[in-house]
């Protein structure tokens, strides 16, 4: 097998740093690329390989593979992250790297995944006039971030629990089947069976809108618990900035049946917080027991934070995806009901098998738990979930 590298788009990464140590990298990834960027602001990247040899210039790269991670990290904009992606991934190329492959937690431009024509995008719904006219006069991002990185030599992208119908067909066409999409489904289901958090025999799964149906069943599945009930919401736009949630008519259990039970509700990712405070409160007026949050990209913003704030919601969990969640400064007023479950070791645990399919998975844990001391439940977790 090709030996592979592995690096980041921005230095300081812990993201990047717990993805090499799983993946048993001996070097750290800053000292493999240098990541310059001139006095005029143009960035260029660099890779550190063999420096002292004046040998095989321009092919250092030769009978190996790079592995760009790629996360949303400080100051740096999704724009700026990009670029230098594709600017690692054409150094990479024009080096003689065989393989290139961007990891990307959180996809980026994947909510921009049509466009306001019927040829632009390929949707799991029908489309009427008022989907045409909310992407009136944008372009449609997503494609052509799957274009331009085609264009830079990136041939392979990994990503975990993509929303969109759009984006992976784009991405299947674009990277000729070469696009996987991680499903957190196996965590959730651990977390709910192995921590406190719920009571996972008196459990209701809930899905805040069709999209997200789904990937609940598939935690449903994970759990090997049929007898766990799913209730579905739709949601239902009113203005541009506000929705309506309420129970899907062909939900496989009504709303009445979460009282007094332990509710899960599911989706791919959070941004105002809007939507699953409404599917929530709704929630709460069926008196369960507790109500917790389980998100997969948790992009924190003021507004987030203090919508999620909210007592409908007993607890949110989210995934380290967007690593500057783990920061209990960007947790803000949340800290005290929010866990981070640290990912990095069961996704490097896929890529070990899509490089090598005969490869074992790493055993487990495949997650790390991490929590303010704010949290009620923290007393006490210095149990196997805690810190691993």
């Amino acid at each position: 097998m090709e030996e592979l590298i592995i690096v980041g788009s921005a230095a300081e990464n812990p993201f990047v740093a717990d993805i090499s140590q799983h993946m048993n990298q001996d070097e750290h990834y800053s000292d493999l690329i240098s990541l310059k960027t001139f006095l005029n602001s143009e960035f260029c990247p660099r890779f550190l390989v063999d420096e002292d040899s004046w040998e095989n210039v321009g092919r250092k790269l030769e009978g190996k593979k790079v592995l760009i991670v790629s996360t949303t990290l400080g100051d740096l904009t999704r724009d700026e992250i990009a670029m230098r992606n594709f600017l690692i991934a054409r150094a990479a190329r024009d080096n003689g790297a065989g393989r290139v492959i961007l990891l990307e937690p959180d996809l980026f431009y994947s909510a921009q995944d049509r466009g306001p024509r019927p040829e632009q995008g390929y949707t799991c719904f029908e489309r009427d006039a008022v989907d045409y006219k909310k992407f009136d006069g944008q372009p449609f991002s997503a494609r052509l971030y799957a274009d331009l990185l085609v264009k830079a030599g990136v041939d392979e992208v990994i990503t975990v629990h993509n929303h969109s119908c759009s984006v992976k067909t784009i991405y299947m066409d674009r990277f000729a089947g070469r696009f996987h999409d991680l499903h957190p489904a196996d965590v959730y289901a651990d977390y709910i069976r192995e921590s406190d958090i719920v009571n996972d025999n008196n459990l209701v799964l809930c899905a805040p809108d069709k999209g997200a149906t789904s990937f609940v069943e598939e935690v449903r599945l994970e759990l090997g618990r049929s007898d766990v009930g799913v209730l579905s919401m739709n949601k239902e736009r009113k203005t541009e900035w506000e929705v309506e949630i309420v129970p899907d008519p062909e939900s496989e259990i009504p709303l009445a049946a979460v009282e007094g039970k332990d509710v899960v509700v599911i989706d791919d990712m959070v941004r105002t917080g809007k939507t699953i405070v409404e599917c929530c409160k709704l929630l709460r007026t069926a008196k369960p027991n507790r109500v917790v949050f389980f998100v997969t990209h948790f992009n924190s913003s003021r507004e987030g934070r203090i919508n999620m704030n909210d007592p409908c919601i007993d607890e949110i969990i989210t995934t380290s995806t967007i690593p500057n969640i783990l920061n209990r400064d960007v947790q803000g007023r949340l800290r005290h009901k929010m866990v981070v479950l640290r990912v990095s070791r069961w996704i490097s645990s896929y890529i070990l098998q899509i490089l090598d399919s005969k490869a074992p998975p790493l055993k487990k844990p495949l997650y790390n738990e991490d929590m303010s001391s704010k949290n009620p439940r923290w007393k006490g977790h210095m149990g196997p979930l805690f810190g691993r």
